[in-house]
C-alpha cells in the first residue's frame, strides 16, 4: 500500500473574521457559509489547519465536488460563491459573497462571525436579518400602538419646516404615516412610547460616586436629545469675563455632544431594550449606543469614510431635517471638526455590540510639553513631515520624533507615506 505524504506549506494569513481554516470537510464549515452570506463576503481554505499550514486533503479534486454539494443541499436559500483549487498546495479555497436574501440559514439556523468564530444569532439579530432580505428596516415597520401624539415632533417641525401645524400629509411624507397606520419610526419620535431612552449620569472622582442623574425612557427621542444636552450644559458650559462682555464656553464641544448623542439614537437597535449611556466624567464625556454597527459598514468606513448604511432611516431624515445631525455620512467628520483645534482628541471604540464616542475636554492635555507642541502645529488640519514639525515646534530631531511615536501609539495623529516623504496629522 503506497501513502500519500502531505505536504507542509506555511502560510502567512491566521484566522480572521474573513477567514477560516479547516484541515478537513466536515459539515460544520456550512455554518461560517451562512455567516459569510449573511454579513459579509469571507473565504474557507480547506486543507490548512488552525495554526496557518497547508496539510493538504488527500483528494481536493472530489472534495472540491463534495463541498458543492454540501452546500447545496444544506444552505437555505443557496448563496453565491465560488471554489478555486490548488492542487500544488492540495488545498480548496472556498468564497462565499454576502447576498440579499437573507437570512442564509444552515439546518434553519442563521449565523455570524464573533472574531474567528462562528455564532448562531439571537432571536433579535435573526429578525433584523429578515427585515434587510426584505429590504425593509425596523423603523419602518407598522408600530404596534396607534395611540400616538406628537406634540413635541410639532412644536420642532414648525420651527425647522416652516409649517404651521403638522398635517397627515407632512407625516405621509415623513414616512411617519403609511397605510397600515404609524410606523415604529412615528412611536420612536411620539411624546409617548414604549421605547428605551438615555441614561445620563455624572459620576464623582469614581464610578462608585453618583452626583446627578437623569434616565428619559419612553419619550420622543428629539425631548430625549434636548434634555440630554441640558444637563451636559449644567457641568461643561460657564462663562467667563472677557473686558466688559460675558462669553459662552464649553470645557467639551456642545456640537460635538449634541452629534454624538443624535447618532447614538439614529444608529442604535431599538429593538434591544437597553438605554444609550451617557457618562459625564470631569474630563470627558462617553456616550455608549447599544447595537454594533449596521451590518455592511465596515470599522474603517465608519471612523474615516463617508459611507453612511443607516440602521433607522426614517428617524434619521427627520433628525436631518431637524437639523440635529448633518447629512448622512458626516457624524464622525463632524465630530472630529469640533476637535480641529484641540489638543485633546475624541476616541471612537466599537466593541462587543456597541459603539461608543469619547469626547475629552478641551482645557486638559494629558502628554509631555513636546506631545503639546507637536499637537498644536498639526491642529487646523495642517499635514506636515517631521523636518517640518522641528521647524514650527522648535523641538530637536529626537524629541520631536519621540513626541510623534507617543503620538501615534496614543493614535493622536496618522502617518501617511513613507522614508522621506512621509507626513503626518491629526487624526
Amino acid at each position: 500500500m503506497s501513502m500519500k505524504r502531505r505536504r507542509t506549506v506555511r502560510m502567512v494569513v491566521r484566522e480572521s473574521p474573513t477567514v477560516e481554516y479547516k484541515e478537513s470537510v466536515t459539515p460544520t464549515f456550512l455554518k461560517t457559509v451562512s455567516a459569510y452570506a449573511n454579513y459579509g463576503t469571507g473565504k474557507i481554505e480547506f486543507g490548512v489547519d488552525d495554526g496557518g499550514v497547508a496539510v493538504g486533503l488527500s483528494d481536493p479534486v472530489a472534495e472540491c465536488l463534495r463541498i458543492e454539494n454540501m452546500i447545496n443541499d444544506s444552505l437555505d436559500p443557496a448563496p453565491r460563491y465560488t471554489l478555486e483549487l490548488d492542487e500544488n498546495r492540495g488545498t480548496v479555497t472556498l468564497t462565499v459573497y454576502e447576498g440579499q436574501d437573507k437570512p442564509y440559514r444552515s439546518k434553519g439556523k442563521a449565523y455570524r462571525r464573533n472574531d474567528s468564530a462562528t455564532v448562531e444569532v439571537d432571536r433579535f439579530e435573526y429578525g433584523r436579518l429578515t427585515l434587510e432580505g426584505s429590504n425593509l428596516t425596523f423603523d419602518a415597520l407598522t408600530s404596534a400602538r396607534q395611540d400616538l401624539s406628537f406634540h413635541t415632533l410639532e412644536h420642532k417641525c414648525i420651527e425647522h419646516l416652516g409649517i404651521s401645524e403638522l398635517t397627515s400629509d407632512i407625516m405621509r411624507t415623513l414616512r411617519l404615516l403609511g397605510k397600515d397606520g404609524y410606523t415604529n419610526a412615528a412611536a420612536i419620535l411620539a411624546d409617548n412610547n414604549e421605547f428605551p431612552g438615555i441614561d445620563c449620569v455624572r459620576f464623582g472622582d469614581t464610578e462608585d460616586v453618583l452626583l446627578d442623574r437623569e434616565t428619559t425612557t419612553g419619550l420622543s427621542a428629539i425631548e430625549q436629545v434636548d434634555r440630554a444636552v441640558a444637563m451636559f450644559a449644567r457641568y461643561y458650559r460657564y462663562e467667563r469675563i472677557e473686558g466688559v462682555e460675558r462669553v459662552q464656553t464649553d470645557r467639551i464641544p456642545l456640537e460635538a455632544f449634541r452629534e454624538a448623542v443624535a447618532n447614538a439614537l439614529v444608529h442604535r437597535t431599538w429593538d434591544v431594550q437597553a438605554n444609550v449611556q451617557v457618562a459625564l466624567y470631569d474630563d470627558r464625556v462617553v456616550v455608549t449606543s447599544p447595537g454594533s454597527l449596521p451590518a455592511g459598514l465596515t470599522t474603517e468606513q465608519y471612523l474615516y469614510g463617508q459611507i453612511s448604511v443607516l440602521r433607522n432611516p426614517i428617524v434619521a431624515e427627520v433628525f436631518l431635517k431637524l437639523d440635529y445631525i448633518e447629512k448622512f455620512g458626516t457624524g464622525i467628520a463632524r465630530i472630529r471638526r469640533a476637535y480641529r483645534d484641540s489638543i485633546n482628541q475624541p476616541v471612537f471604540d466599537i466593541r462587543g455590540g456597541v459603539v461608543a464616542v469619547a469626547l475629552p475636554v478641551t482645557d486638559a492635555f494629558e502628554g509631555s510639553g513636546e506631545e503639546a507642541q507637536v499637537l498644536k502645529a498639526l491642529s487646523g488640519g495642517r499635514i506636515m513631515s517631521r523636518s517640518e514639525i522641528e521647524k514650527q515646534t522648535g523641538l530637536s530631531r529626537a524629541r520631536t520624533l519621540s513626541a510623534l511615536e507617543s503620538l501615534l501609539s496614543r493614535n493622536a495623529i496618522m502617518k501617511q507615506g513613507t522614508g522621506r516623504a512621509t507626513k503626518y496629522e491629526r487624526a
